[in-house]
C-alpha cells in the first residue's frame, strides 16, 4: 500500500519505519528536514520537506496515489486541515488524524473524520491497569 505520513516526530518516524519494514511505500512530510534524522538509516521511503496542508507539497509526496494518509504532527489544527485536504481534494481512501484534545476529537469524528486521540487512549489504559475489574 502507499502511505503518506504528515509529521516526522516520534510517532510519524516510528510509523514510517515500521510500514517501510513491512514492505509498503511510504512518504513522510515534515516542515523541518532535521526531523528526518529520526528515521532509521535504512529507510527506503520518500522524505518531503514542506507544509502538510500545501497541495503541491502533498503532490510531491505522492498523495494522488496514496491509499492512506495519516496526520500525526503535534498540532491538532494542522492535522485536521491536512486530513480534510487529503480526504476532500485528493480523495484518499483512508485518512486518519491524531487529535490531542478529546472534545475536538469527538466533534471531528462526528463530522466524518477518522481520528485517534492519544489522551483518551492513554487515560483508558491507565485506568484499566489500575482498576482492571472496573474497566471494560
Amino acid at each position: 500500500m502507499n502511505f503518506v505520513i504528515l509529521g516526522c516526530g516520534r510517532v510519524g518516524a516510528r510509523m514510517a519505519a515500521t510500514l517501510d519494514n513491512m514492505g509498503h511505500h511510504v512518504a513522510v512530510v515534515d516542515k523541518s528536514a532535521d526531523s528526518f534524522k529520526r528515521l532509521p538509516s535504512d529507510f527506503k521511503g520518500k522524505e518531503v520537506v514542506g507544509t502538510g496542508i500545501d497541495e503541491d507539497v502533498l503532490r510531491r509526496a505522492g498523495i494522488e496515489e496514496a491509499d492512506v494518509f495519516a496526520a500525526v504532527t503535534n498540532g491538532d489544527n494542522t492535522n485536521i486541515m491536512a486530513s480534510q485536504v487529503a480526504k476532500e481534494i485528493f480523495n484518499v481512501p483512508r485518512v486518519i488524524a491524531r487529535i490531542y484534545d478529546p472534545v475536538r476529537e469527538t466533534t471531528y469524528h462526528m463530522l466524518g473524520l477518522e481520528t485517534i486521540c492519544p489522551t483518551t487512549l492513554i487515560t483508558a489504559q491507565i485506568i484499566k491497569d489500575i482498576l482492571p475489574d472496573e474497566s471494560e
